[in-house]
This record gives structure tokens, sequence and C-alpha cells, in this order.
């Protein structure tokens, strides 16, 4: 393909942090008389509000809570966890490949504003990307491929130049669908099988290379 922007999901994909969003949506479960024991109780890529009203609806809960306000508190828990968040292997390098050859970067994130800019504060990659388009500024979140539609063009490039990273099948659905390649971050076995359709998938960012690209 002629890769002319690399677009990154950001939560799963280029940090490693579904761990403490897990933890923080059991925390909040728990409160609501949920004791969920799975690891990873939350569908990933769609948003955090957006969770709910499929826990609410699986585990019959009754509350008087908005979905807001369970948005909310699920993002406050979260926020305390931010310390333990850590980078995926090799974003870093690939990230200084591609701007060696003029690749243009977005972060395209179902996630809020807010909590992007707490992340940057963190982790310090604020100059990694040159846009940024958050779940705020879509009517649908993924899998609906408005997000990516709107990263492509805040940049000028036409979607079939762009190469999506994503460890989510709602990501990987809203790539194609955005008539975009995507490279799967895979996190482990079970969470492989959701991300199968990606174009490539990946154990970590050092196993990817432009040539690799090239082949999409």
């Amino acid at each position: 393909m002629e890769l002319s922007a690399a677009i990154f999901d950001l939560d799963g994909t280029i940090i490693s942090n579904e761990d403490e969003y897990g933890e923080a949506f059991k925390i909040i479960l728990k409160r609501l008389g949920v004791d969920e024991k799975s690891e990873y109780p939350h569908l990933g890529g769609i948003g955090v509000a957006e969770n709910w009203p499929i826990f609410i609806k699986k585990y019959s809960i009754k509350t008087s809570k908005s979905i807001e306000e369970l948005a909310t508190e699920t993002q406050a828990e979260y926020i305390k966890l931010i310390p333990r968040v850590t980078l995926q292997e090799g974003f870093l390098e690939l990230v200084e490949e591609l701007r060696e050859s003029h690749i243009l970067l977005c972060l395209a994130t179902s996630n809020t504003w807010a909590i992007v800019e707490k992340l940057y504060d963190h982790l310090g990659i604020e100059s990694c990307f040159d846009s940024v388009t958050t779940g705020e500024e879509v009517l649908i979140k993924k899998p609906d491929p408005e997000i990516f539609l709107k990263a492509a063009e805040k940049i000028g490039v036409d979607p079939s130049e762009c190469l999506v990273f994503e460890d989510s099948r709602a990501g990987v659905m809203a790539a194609k669908a955005a008539g975009m390649k995507v490279v799967g971050v895979v996190r482990d076995k079970e969470q492989k099988k959701f991300i199968i359709e990606a174009d490539l998938l990946i154990n970590n960012f050092d196993e990817v290379s432009q040539d690799d690209v090239a082949k999409l």
C-alpha cells in the first residue's frame, strides 16, 4: 500500500492499560452488587460510557445513576491507576521510523480528551502525533468508521493511504469499514480471536516495519 498516515488507537494499542480499565469497571460493578470475576469485563474499543448499558442489561442492574454518572465514576477509578500504565514495546521506535519517512501520525481514540491529556502528562507522548481525534468528536463510536474517517479528514489524507493500529474487534471493523488497512495488536490468545480479520497481526511494535506495511 501507499502509506501517507498511520492512525493509532490508544487504549490497549499503544499503551498497556486493559488491566487498569478492567479493575476500574469491576470496582464500580461491585458497588452495584455485581461480583465480576473476569479480568477484562468490558468490551474494548467502544468507549467507557458505551459499556454501561451492556453491563446493566447483562446483570439486570437496578440503579438510579445515569450512564454518564457510571462512566464518570469508572474514569475516576481509572485515573487513580494511570501511574501503572506503560507504553507498548517498540512504539517510540516505530514512531521515529515513520517520522523519518514523513508519514503523518494520528491518534484516534474512543476515550475522552481529558483522559488523553492525563496520559500525555504521564507518558510524555504528545509530540508523537500530528492530530488527535477523540470519541467526543463523533456521533457514533466504533465499530462505525466515523472516527477514522474524521482522523483522515483532519490531515487531508485519503483513507486508502491510512494504516490503522488497533487492538479491539470494534476497532478492526471500523478501520475496515473506513477503507483502511489495519494492523491488529495482540494481547493474548483469547483477544487474538476477535481481531483475526486484521491485515497483519503483531505482538508488539518491534514486529512491524515499513517494508511489512508496503506488502499490505
